[in-house]
């Protein structure tokens, strides 16, 4: 069973992807993770990788294929896999294709989380995080004991750049002009299936379930 999980920033994607890579006994492949696993080990893919990070530059698009493509080809993936946050662009997801066609696979499922972007601008602004231990909350669906404390260290909550109003919006933005062109290429494709984000967690995944069989 291989799956894309396609939505814009703060859809809950990640968290879904998660919770069926539990549930179907999948490993769950983020491009960050692979990223930091191929530097930690000192790859030559990650050391690529780290001369653009370190330049504060994206990873190009080729380079992240290899690295993905690397990872989907390790033995744990011989049943599946779920991908969080690649491909991002269309030429991404034809070089997934490319190389998945080379050993006569294809990807299963394209599932897109839909959410509003009025709904994400609200639910990345209630995110709160500690100064310290950097542990998350949200005002309204994961609040602190006591306002602005964090309830493990005591240290104080703020809110992260990522998640300030102005750049949730520009990252929607770029969100918009990249990677939903994606809809439409796996709904060519067949394996399109979208599922309402703005439901309860739980709620959304039994969506999933139900799309995945």
């Amino acid at each position: 069973m291989k799956i894309i999980m396609l939505g814009a920033p703060g859809a809950g994607k990640g968290t879904q992807a998660i919770k069926i890579a539990e549930k179907y006994g999948i490993p769950h492949i983020s491009t960050g993770d692979i990223f930091r696993a191929n530097i930690k080990n000192g790859t030559e893919l990650g050391k690529k990788a780290k001369e653009y990070m370190d330049k504060g530059a994206l990873v190009p698009d080729e380079l992240t294929c290899d690295l993905v493509v690397d990872r989907i080809h390790q033995d744990d993936c011989a049943n599946g896999f779920v991908l969080d946050g690649f491909p991002r662009t269309i030429p991404q997801a034809e070089a997934l294709d490319a190389a998945l066609q080379k050993d006569n696979e294809t990807m299963d499922f394209a599932i897109d989380i839909e959410v509003p972007d009025d709904n994400i601008v609200k639910r990345m602004g209630g995110r709160r995080a500690c100064v310290n231990c950097g542990a998350t909350y949200h005002i309204v669906s994961a609040p602190p004991k006591a306002e602005g404390v964090c309830d493990h260290c005591g240290g104080k909550l703020t809110i992260r750049d990522d998640d300030k109003p102005e750049t949730v919006q520009k990252r929607l933005t770029v969100y918009h002009d990249q990677t939903q062109p994606l809809i439409d290429y796996y709904r060519k494709a067949g394996i399109l299936h979208s599922v309402d984000g703005t439901q309860s967690l739980d709620d959304v995944f039994s969506e999933i379930v139900k799309v995945l069989g």
